[in-house]
């Protein structure tokens, strides 16, 4: 399994490149809480929070979902 580090930047090389619809894709099937709090670091420290509002938006979505014991994913 990769580390946090490693999802989060592969997702934000998804986000530079302008493929917003793979990284939602890639969100919406985060491997942990971690790595999705990782990705929204990231974002706020390249100030990209706000620009791109349905990223936002599905971190914040999935962030919520994860959070909830009963669904967190086996390693």
């Amino acid at each position: 399994m990769a580390r946090a580090n490693d999802w989060a930047s592969k997702v934000m090389a998804l986000v530079h490149g302008g493929n917003t619809a793979a990284a939602i894709a890639q969100i919406k099937v985060a491997p942990s809480v971690k790595d999705l709090q990782a990705l929204a670091t990231i974002m706020k420290l390249s100030r990209l929070t706000g620009k791109y509002r349905h990223l936002d938006a599905a971190i914040e979505e999935n962030l919520a979902l994860l959070s909830a014991p009963r669904l967190h994913r086996s390693p």
